[in-house]
């Protein structure tokens, strides 16, 4: 029986993935959340973990005193998170949202546990870091990102990078797809959370909106597959059908289909290589008659062209976008900003980092002296003036 930890199984990951652990009797030795105990409590009954983690050190002791009838131990903080990350299992399915999920990520790494990733901060920001640091543990990263889970199911049987012509990802275009600049100048929230396809947390919705999910995604491909940014694009493809593909040098493409359910990448990542009998429905093309695909508008969403620019640079690049988008995505959903500003946001931050590279812990959680690090330390006043 297959053994599995889940870093945030309260949110829409998370839940999916224990939708797969009862399905394939996995065991699952430890669950985390930020703070949702209500739900973390309900988990812990169902599925016994050896360990229960939560972020918010005072919600950890509120659920330490709702479990106390149970044989799961209570942890709390980064600390209980990275132990939590530790324990020995199969598999770490890492959906922290945010970056948040790169200690824990590199807990994992450390105790030598394969990881499904889920957390694209992880590679945004951290991916020499992270995948450096794997390579000499000799632990796995499984993506569990739809797009990336069909690139690595599309290289599947390829003899090596050599024979990869470009990697392209697949966008839904989100909620605001066809508009122009003008059109978003005053979208809602509200309006922002209602993506047409994909059931998600409010932080990967919005990033969806401003398509700057694509430009992080460009980003944890490059660390995926080691693969140059000027051989990665991008297409919007509006029925979520076509997940992603690969182009070989003889211009034969391969690519992975499903109807769009994060319940076979999450199956995919946590089974490999093997595959099951998925929850997910059955595929039928004949039902949807038409697939199409287009070129991104790299006007109105520019955060695509902004992270290009950002992996192409290197060193702490990357960090800084993710950080600058991080912050702004909180403030609009606070609604303290409009939605145009999130690019804006990440441009500006760009715009004054100072290249250093990108290769230590401290880069991220120690004091920030450099210009283009402020962006991890974002404030409302930093963004409208």
């Amino acid at each position: 029986m297959k053994s599995m930890v889940i870093l945030g199984s309260t949110g829409s990951i998370g839940t999916q993935a224990l939708d797969v652990a009862r399905l394939r009797n996995f065991t699952v030795k430890a669950l985390t959340s930020n703070s949702n105990i209500d739900l973390l409590e309900k988990q812990v009954r169902e599925f016994k973990p050896e360990i229960a983690a939560v972020a918010d050190e005072s919600r950890a002791a509120e659920l330490r005193i709702k479990v106390a009838d149970t044989d799961t131990k209570v942890l709390g903080g980064e600390e209980g998170i990275c132990a939590a990350a530790q324990l020995d299992a199969d598999k770490v399915l890492n959906s922290i949202v945010g970056i948040a999920g790169l200690k824990p990520t590199l807990a994992a790494i450390e105790a030598g546990n394969d990881i499904a990733l889920a957390n694209k901060e992880t590679l945004v920001a951290g991916g020499e870091l992270v995948t450096t640091r794997a390579k000499e543990k000799g632990v796995a990263i499984l993506p569990v990102d739809s797009e990336h889970s069909a690139i690595f199911q599309s290289l599947q049987g390829s003899p090596g990078k050599q024979s990869v012509k470009r990697l392209i990802l697949t966008a839904s275009g989100g909620p605001f797809f066809g508009r122009t600049r003008d059109d978003l100048k005053d979208v809602t929230v509200e309006q922002a959370l209602k993506h047409p396809n994909w059931s998600m947390g409010a932080k990967i919705t919005i990033d969806s909106a401003t398509m700057m999910n694509k430009g992080l995604e460009l980003i944890e491909a490059a660390w995926l597959f080691d693969m140059p940014a000027d051989k990665i694009d991008i297409l919007v493809h509006r029925q979520s059908v076509v997940h992603s593909l690969v182009e070989y040098v003889d211009n034969s493409v391969i690519a992975q289909l499903g109807v769009p359910d994060m319940r076979v990448p999450i199956q995919y990542a946590l089974t490999y290589p093997e595959r099951y009998e998925s929850p997910a429905k059955q595929l039928r093309l004949e039902d949807w008659k038409t697939l199409t695909f287009e070129q991104p508008d790299y006007d109105t969403f520019s955060c695509i062209n902004l992270c290009r620019q950002a992996i192409t640079k290197g060193g702490i690049y990357p960090a800084s976008a993710n950080g600058a988008n991080e912050a702004a995505n909180k403030l609009f959903r606070d609604g303290k900003i409009k939605f145009l500003d999130i690019a804006d946001a990440v441009a500006g931050v760009l715009d004054s980092t100072e290249f250093s590279p990108c290769d230590s812990l401290r880069i991220f959680f120690s004091p920030i002296p450099a210009q283009g690090k402020r962006c991890m330390r974002c404030s409302a006043a930093d963004f409208t003036g």
